[in-house]
């Protein structure tokens, strides 16, 4: 994991809130009072100071598809239009409010998902409350109720296990989810004691249903609804039953919504999990998960290294799987047994093996592990961990009213500063995807995708080399990935090892052949291998699998150009540009074009837009110049800003460059200064020469001895 600092600040800061929320009241009593009403307030603060520092964190991962690409976010109204085409529309309609607010700002998303985790921390503190003051509870810890739940729900909310559910903008469908499953149970809770029942009982039936508009782990939340109100507010089933069987139909009626919402689902996610999922079957993926979840427990305990995308490998075998599943058939064993002797304390054990059903039993998902997956079924660990700590302070004969030890205290205060540190840490992780993807392979270097991505964030950064690298890994890790096939082909073609690249592009290809990227790429590589009309071809079907893609236009004008098809290039170019406006090369190569085919006033603006969008455009800055010598005044020529731009081509190639030099020596004698040209081309006569490239060594010759007379 990547080392974020944090601040002496802040670290105070957290201390003062552990001390504020978790300090012994004077008074053991039941509801907040005095100091105890300052409990939410803490709560909220901790979950600010461990979040404040994501505000800053850019988009990562899927948020490039589920927000920077989504074009159904980009209108509010009407507001159907939000909620189609997804399985998840609670989630799409939050991000089409965030986008009528601030657009593709980041800070906002971070801001809506921190008040997210904040507020399911705040029911999770009501809840866990009102739990203990439930009748099997009220007896033993009804005086301490406020102070314990104060301390679960201050650990939960600054855990960094948390961290991929509140900073990872596209997991907010966890944590909204997390909210809704709260708000379902809270609301049945309240229903037990309220006068107003049926207000709580609509309100019950509609988180259940919105939270089933966020993810599919909600379909366990009436079976969790049920299994509580047998725990702690009802003596038998009949009572269950007679008291609040419209409710648990009512509720059970929301699942009906859920084949609806599947249907919705794009066919990339249809694939990605559910019994039709074929990269693993479900025996494997269930002999697979009793590590997976033992490692979750451990990460409550000690969250570090966290990791964004593990690569989990499947087992191979039934002797890999037997160990780790005796030991989570051993718990399984001892949650039934406990909720059978004493429900209200089997429940949390109950609370999080049903949460984890959907995504961490016999049912295959393409990712095998996924931190955010524990983002509820942490606080039953979170409660049981507090109340065994609390329980292990009273005297052995004491049976009766409970207080909390001193050393509880201390140990709760000191488990929110350093989680809510390690929480500020890991958010530093998300300061870039050049530092997540780092932290992610330092963590799983055996994750295929993490490899990729940060051979992509490398890449973006012009680190080509080093994104070779861990395209290579990706691959050894996984032979058949065709992204980083394709990836690395273009990097190589790009390093101008043409050969190399076609190897790795054409066996992308053959594993899925409608990726337009490696088509391009595999055009650019037969370019360089002297294969045009192939090239063309290349191009030609990247557009006709991507009919939008710029780079693909503005490559296939190229090769239409050396053709002599002039015309068709230019119509690409003017394609590429009506595509992304802000595509140098294709500003360049069309003014190019343009300047060949006369007009050249329209070549000008074109090479202004190129130098604008990339100054250190080299090889515009050259063309730009040779245009500016030899155009009439009345065109625009102007060879005084030539011998500027030729100059600066010159400097930023290190006047290494003899055609360079000698185009910046024909702009000197454009510009009357013949000295210079002479000079100039004199230099890069004899550069010319010693690389070899007599033909132009004769030209420069030429045109040096009409500088030493003066002429141009």
């Amino acid at each position: 994991m990547m080392c974020g600092s944090v601040t002496k600040k802040q670290a105070r800061a957290l201390k003062t809130l552990a001390n504020a929320a978790l300090a012994e009241p004077s008074e053991n009593l039941a509801a907040p009072s005095g100091a105890g009403k300052l409990i939410p307030a803490a709560i909220i603060a901790a979950g600010i100071l461990a979040y404040v520092n994501s505000l800053k964190a850019p988009f990562l991962f899927d948020d490039r598809y589920l927000i920077v690409e989504n074009e159904h976010i980009r209108r509010l109204w009407p507001i159907w239009q939000s909620l189609v085409h997804t399985s998840r529309p609670t989630i799409q309609l939050s991000l089409a409010l965030n986008y009528a607010v601030g657009g593709l700002n980041p800070w906002g998303y971070h801001a809506f998902n921190i008040a997210i985790h904040i507020c399911a921390a705040l029911v999770l503190y009501g809840v866990v409350r009102r739990t203990l003051l439930s009748s099997p509870l009220r007896q033993r810890w009804g005086a301490v109720a406020p102070w314990l739940a104060g301390m679960i729900a201050a650990i939960w909310v600054v855990h960094p296990l948390q961290t991929e559910s509140v900073t990872y903008t596209a997991q907010r469908g966890e944590s909204l989810m997390g909210l809704f499953y709260l708000l379902t149970l809270y609301c049945v809770i309240r229903l037990d004691a309220s006068p107003r029942g049926m207000a709580w009982k609509i309100a019950a039936v509609a988180s259940c249903l919105m939270g089933m508009a966020c993810k599919g782990v909600m379909a366990t939340a009436p079976v969790t609804v049920l299994l509580y109100d047998r725990s702690y507010l009802s003596s038998s089933w009949g009572e269950v039953m007679r008291r609040r069987k419209g409710l648990y139909a009512a509720l059970a009626a929301t699942w009906l919504a859920y084949p609806l919402l599947l249907a919705q689902a794009t066919v990339e996610w249809k694939g990605s999990a559910g019994f039709g999922q074929t990269g693993v079957s479900p025996l494997v993926y269930g002999m697979t998960q009793p590590s997976v979840i033992l490692h979750y427990l451990w990460l409550t305990l000690w969250p570090d290294p966290l990791c964004l995308d593990y690569g989990w490998p499947v087992v191979k075998g039934i002797g890999e799987a037997l160990a780790p599943g005796i030991a989570i058939a051993g718990l399984l064993a001892a949650v039934v047994w406990a909720w059978r002797r004493k429900p209200a304390w089997g429940f949390p054990g109950v609370w999080f093996f049903l949460i984890l059903v959907p995504t961490s039993s016999f049912i295959p998902i393409a990712d095998v592990a996924f931190e955010h997956r524990m983002y509820l079924s942490l606080a039953a660990v979170v409660a049981l961990g507090v109340a065994a700590m609390v329980l292990a302070g009273q005297p052995r004969s004491s049976k009766g009213s409970l207080r909390i030890p001193r050393y509880a205290w201390v140990a709760c205060g000191a488990i929110v500063l350093v989680m809510g540190a390690l929480t500020v840490r890991r958010n530093a992780d998300y300061s870039s995807p050049l530092a997540m993807w780092e932290a992610t392979v330092r963590a799983s270097p055996g994750s295929p995708r993490g490899q990729y991505d940060l051979g992509t964030s490398l890449e973006h950064e012009g680190q080509n080399e080093a994104a070779i690298a861990h395209y290579q890994a990706a691959i050894q890790l996984s032979p058949n990935y065709s992204d980083a096939l394709a990836n690395l082909g273009h990097l190589l073609a790009m390093a101008g090892k043409p050969g190399e690249a076609m190897v790795y592009l054409r066996r992308a290809l053959a594993i899925k052949p409608d990726i337009a990227e490696a088509h391009c790429s595999l055009g650019y590589a037969l370019e360089q291998q002297g294969s045009k009309r192939e090239a063309i071809s290349e191009f030609e079907q990247a557009i006709r699998i991507k009919p939008d893609y710029a780079e693909a236009h503005n490559n296939l004008a190229i090769g239409l150009a050396e053709e002599g098809r002039t015309q068709d290039a230019i119509e690409h170019w003017q394609q590429a540009l009506r595509l992304d406006p802000e595509l140098s090369d294709a500003h360049s190569n069309l003014a190019y074009a343009l300047s060949l085919a006369g007009q050249t006033r329209e070549a000008i603006s074109h090479y202004d837009q190129a130098l604008r969008i990339k100054p250190d455009n080299t090889q515009a800055q050259i063309n730009f110049a040779k245009l500016l010598t030899t155009a009439p005044p009345a065109d625009g020529g102007n060879p005084s800003r030539a011998v500027a731009l030729a100059e600066e081509a010159c400097r930023l190639t290190g006047n290494r460059d003899p055609s360079y030099l000698d185009t910046l020596a024909v702009s000197y004698a454009a510009a009357n200064r013949f000295s210079d040209a002479a000079g100039t081309a004199q230099t890069a006569f004899q550069l010319a020469g010693s690389t070899g490239q007599t033909e132009l060594a004769k030209q420069i010759e030429v045109r040096l001895q009409s500088y030493r007379d003066r002429r141009r």
